[in-house]
């Protein structure tokens, strides 16, 4: 009974930080997108008005297929990008030059996320190094790619992209080398033990990262926000503007309740198929 008290006592503040901090917050939020709001009155009925409206009203959907086809493009690019990084790092270097590998895809965390999406927005720009790169070797306009679609998704790929990186190595180092060898001793070549024993056994945690890339950059508000010029709203950007120029936090939270719902739709899927992968 005394070790149950102490045990108890211990969990007492990270419980009461979880109930104040996300439970309190979470549970007013999807109380308030049950009511519609009239400038700054709150009904008094609880409805589904506000969920009518976002999936009636062609505004907000085509916000939320922004998301979905930006985050979709996004995660493509990433795992494209990441799964060959993250097989040399796995396969082809020394363990000391694996590790100086590794801080090397750890360094960008070191720099604040909003320094990061600003100096894309320079690189990016009519005047950035991309733009007179383009210029000198006579490709394309030379108008740069800031406050586009394309520079949203360049700007969340060099993000996740070592994230990605990072989950896949990891994944790619419990495969038992032995296998490997096995698969050579029995005939198969390099592209078929890459195929028929590589590719399965790191397919969990490709899906994985594929997730959590999806799932953070639908509910990402930064780079939509400083790279894509407010030309091709996503969900996050329509619920900050339901607050910044209407005040409507019910409509505010209705919409946040629906990119919650849909990035958990997505991790479960993730879930189900690396259950699948892993039977």
């Amino acid at each position: 009974m005394r070790d149950r008290l102490i045990g108890l006592i211990y969990l007492a503040p990270g419980t009461l930080l979880l109930l104040l901090f996300f439970v309190a917050p979470l549970s007013i939020m999807v109380w308030l997108s049950f009511f519609q709001q009239h400038g700054f009155t709150l009904g008094t009925e609880p409805s589904l008005a506000n969920y009518r409206a976002f999936f009636s009203r062609p505004y907000y959907l085509e916000a939320f297929w922004n998301s979905v086809a930006i985050s979709t493009v996004v995660t493509l690019v990433s795992v494209v990008l990441a799964y060959p990084l993250a097989y040399v790092l796995a396969f082809s270097l020394s363990p000391t030059w694996q590790r100086i590998a590794i801080v090397a895809c750890v360094l960008p965390f070191w720099t604040s996320y909003l320094v990061r999406s600003y100096s894309w927005l320079l690189a990016l720009s009519g005047n950035g190094v991309v733009a007179e790169t383009a210029r000198r070797l006579g490709i394309g306009s030379g108008d740069g790619l800031a406050n586009t679609t394309t520079a949203t998704v360049i700007g969340f790929a060099h993000f996740f992209v070592m994230l990605l990186t990072l989950t896949i190595f990891t994944g790619l180092t419990r495969i038992p080398r032995n296998m490997l060898r096995a698969a050579s001793d029995l005939g198969a070549g390099p592209l078929q033990q890459f195929l028929r024993v590589t590719l399965p056994l790191s397919l969990p945690g490709v899906i994985a990262g594929a997730m959590m890339t999806f799932v953070l950059s639908m509910g990402d508000y930064v780079t939509p926000q400083i790279l894509g010029g407010g030309k091709r709203l996503v969900l996050t950007q329509v619920a900050l503007l339901q607050v910044q120029r209407e005040g409507n936090f019910a409509m505010a939270s209705a919409i946040s309740i629906v990119l919650m719902i849909t990035s958990i739709v997505a991790t479960l899927l993730a879930n189900r198929a690396i259950s699948a992968r892993a039977g």
